[in-house]
């Protein structure tokens, strides 16, 4: 027996307002029970006892690097190339109002 009928596919058709014809009723009832068919075949795998649960199929871990104290630049230098500074920090136009 199938999974979905054609009178059941003509019927979410008329809840979508889909115009469907009669040749679509057949394609999508016949695309719409193989769907359901797969998934059901997929559930029952699934279901099974001795297949745990698992949030992904590969496990991960994340790849990380010990920190390490290096050089960096001072203020001076990082401002070097700044159109404007004020108080070791960059200076940018303001964009919004006063208020804001």
């Amino acid at each position: 027996m199938p999974a979905i009928s054609r009178d059941e596919v003509a019927h979410l058709a008329r809840l979508s307002r889909l115009a469907l014809t009669d040749d679509e009723l057949d394609l999508y009832a016949g695309q719409l029970d193989s769907i359901l068919t797969h998934v059901a075949q997929i559930s029952e795998v699934a279901a099974g006892d001795d297949v745990p649960a698992t949030a992904s199929p590969n496990p991960a871990t994340n790849v990380t690097r010990p920190d390490v104290v290096q050089q960096c630049l001072t203020p001076e230098q990082a401002l070097s190339g700044a159109p404007a500074a004020e108080e070791q920090r960059f200076l940018v136009p303001q964009i919004l109002g006063e208020g804001a």
